[in-house]
């Protein structure tokens, strides 16, 4: 009998060195031996927030339209570099760890459909997504979080460390 409690934890290390393997290899130590700033990091995006008073945008239903269409943009292997930093929070300093995604056949079988948005205040949401590899859920009810930047619903910069976190062979990248 399949048990999915015990398929997760090998789902998400599938995923994660599917998809941020090349990732951490573009990204990881340069062998300089300098030592950069220390940071530490960040908490998992897989924990959501909890709702305050007012918790919602003016306009909920278009916010949650636009964070499904961003978090779409975001996971499209199609989707130029420069339209994923678009819809990334702090999108440019991250510029690099997007490009390592760019032109890997492995990423490029990468999509996420979101399945839930919850807001947590005005500028913020919890999002579920399924992230697919191949048009499969590799990773069912995954959770990260959306920020409102401008006028702008963006995948969190929490959300993308989180699953950077996730690769086993994840250095320091730039950023997370």
């Amino acid at each position: 009998m399949f048990s999915t409690r015990n398929s997760r934890p090998a789902a998400w290390a599938a995923a994660a060195v599917l998809v941020l393997g090349p990732l951490a290899a573009a990204c990881g130590d340069d062998g300089d031996g300098g030592s950069g700033p220390t940071t530490t990091p960040p908490t998992t995006a897989a924990t959501p927030e909890s709702p305050t008073q007012g918790a919602e945008p003016a306009d909920p239903a278009a916010a949650e339209q636009q964070i499904k269409k961003n978090w779409t943009t975001f996971f499209d292997p199609s989707a130029p570099t420069d339209e994923k930093v678009k819809v990334l929070q702090n999108g440019e300093a991250l510029r690099p760890v997007l490009a390592a995604f760019s032109g890997d056949k492995n990423a490029a079988r990468v999509s996420a459909e979101v399945t839930g948005v919850q807001f947590t205040s005005p500028t913020r949401a919890n999002v579920t997504y399924n992230l697919m590899v191949a048009g499969n859920t590799a990773l069912p009810d995954a959770k990260g979080t959306a920020v409102l930047e401008g006028d702008t619903w963006k995948v969190s910069q929490k959300a993308l460390c989180a699953l950077v976190e996730l690769s086993p062979n994840a250095g320091a990248v730039p950023g997370c």
